[in-house]
């Protein structure tokens, strides 16, 4: 089981907060529903269309979470204009089917960073450089989100804090800031969505 915990009622017209786990979220004081869809690709994409299946459809779905810095320099909290897969490779898939998988996902209500999204939990160097050419960000859920609210036709924006410079070190650092990252989180959402305290 993914771990799927869905608290408050979704209503048309107002938004949806999306999130992988309680830690990210515990900050968060609303009145809007939050889901936490539990780590991962595969988590996050059947949470959510379980819940936009079941209806009523949110506004919008917001998925507020933390992500490592793939370049020097990167902080703070970012809204994501385009998301790529970065653990599926789709060009050798056209070469077998001839057929795309996994494109890179425009997000209209983004700004210009790049967010590559993959189950590997990224925490080596090489790792790092490799996917810093294409992305500034990673994370785990985020392309899943938007592909699961895109084909269920419902607005996206994805919210991703630092809170560790993907690499060597990434997981003691994760532990040690995602506190300090969720309420960077709560503070944006009461600034950026229809969210009362």
């Amino acid at each position: 089981m993914s771990g799927m915990e869905l608290s408050g009622e979704i209503t048309a017209g107002r938004p949806l907060l999306v999130l992988a786990v309680k830690e990210e979220a515990q900050y968060l004081d609303t009145d809007l529903p939050i889901l936490l869809t539990g780590m991962g690709k595969v988590n996050a994409a059947t949470a959510l269309s379980t819940v936009l299946a079941r209806g009523p459809r949110p506004s919008e779905v917001v998925n507020l979470g933390t992500a490592g810095a793939l370049r020097p320099g990167m902080t703070g909290t970012h809204v994501v204009g385009t998301v790529i897969q970065h653990d599926l490779d789709g060009a050798l898939l056209a070469t077998l089917t001839g057929e795309t998988y996994g494109e890179p996902l425009s997000l209209p209500a983004g700004g210009d960073v790049v967010l590559a999204t993959g189950d590997a939990f990224i925490s080596d160097e090489a790792a790092r450089e490799r996917l810093a050419a294409r992305a500034a960000l990673v994370d785990m859920e985020g392309y899943a989100l938007a592909t699961a609210a895109c084909l269920a036709g419902v607005p996206v924006r994805l919210v991703k804090h630092v809170s560790d410079e993907a690499g060597e070190g990434a997981a003691r650092s994760w532990r040690e800031s995602v506190a300090e990252c969720a309420r960077a989180l709560a503070d944006w959402a009461a600034a950026n969505t229809a969210y009362r305290a």
